[in-house]
């Protein structure tokens, strides 16, 4: 039996160095290629407020998350449930940043780097020289973004798998996980509910040209290992 799990977070910002903390987790468990079920899923209390965009990006309002859990209340039920699986992530770098940031502020081990399989790799390696954002691989596949005008962790987790599916063996494996998928409850409405979601979609500025989070981050991780890159010195 293979089982693996497909991972996203949501943050408060870009850089946990700067302090940024994890404010949704989800988890999307396959085993053999096919989901079970089973979700590991999250709201988290940051214990600080998000950057204005990143709020933009998951609408988890620090009100909306003062009653939530913090990461060290869950810190053991999420390695319980991770144990040694291997952990599916997009843009690995950044979500393991966090991760490992959160649990070592539990003083707990780290993540362990060969069981993360990083399909942002595998699907630079696919379309070279194309985006290879969530969004632009679910659109290449046909995989349906209706909701994502709101991102969370849950709702891309899943998003994910269906394009890890199609990244390692195609239509088929994807086709079965939603048609297995189609009834299960990810727990993705709780937050989705709430009236200010609709606010914010309304009050989006349609003349400002829309801007891929996904790429924006994927620009900022690889910019990071540039040496005295000119980005560094026009921001400090």
């Amino acid at each position: 039996m293979t089982r693996e799990l497909v991972l996203d977070t949501e943050t408060t910002g870009l850089n946990y160095e700067d302090g940024h903390r994890i404010v949704e987790i989800g988890i999307v468990e396959l085993e053999n290629y096919l989901p079970t079920g089973s979700c590991f899923h999250y709201y988290l209390n940051p214990e600080r407020d998000s950057d204005k965009r990143a709020e933009e990006v998951h609408g988890l309002s620090r009100e909306f998350l003062n009653d939530k859990p913090k990461f060290s209340d869950i810190a053991n039920e999420f390695i319980d449930y991770i144990s040694d699986s291997k952990i599916i992530i997009h843009n690995a770098a950044f979500d393991v940043g966090f991760i490992n940031a959160e649990l070592s502020r539990c003083n707990m081990k780290k993540l362990n780097g060969n069981k993360i399989i990083d399909t942002l790799i595998l699907a630079k390696e696919k379309f070279l020289g194309q985006s290879v954002s969530l969004d632009s691989l679910c659109k290449k596949y046909n995989i349906d973004l209706t909701g994502r005008e709101i991102h969370g962790a849950i709702k891309d987790a899943k998003l994910l798998a269906s394009v890890y599916l199609e990244l390692i063996g195609g239509r088929q494996s994807r086709l079965d996980f939603e048609i297995l998928t189609e009834n299960v409850n990810f727990a993705e409405d709780q937050f989705f509910s709430l009236d200010h979601y609709n606010k914010k979609i309304n009050l989006r500025n349609k003349k400002n040209p829309e801007v891929n989070f996904d790429d924006y981050k994927l620009h900022l991780s690889k910019i990071r290992t540039i040496k005295n890159n000119i980005w560094k010195k026009i921001s400090d």
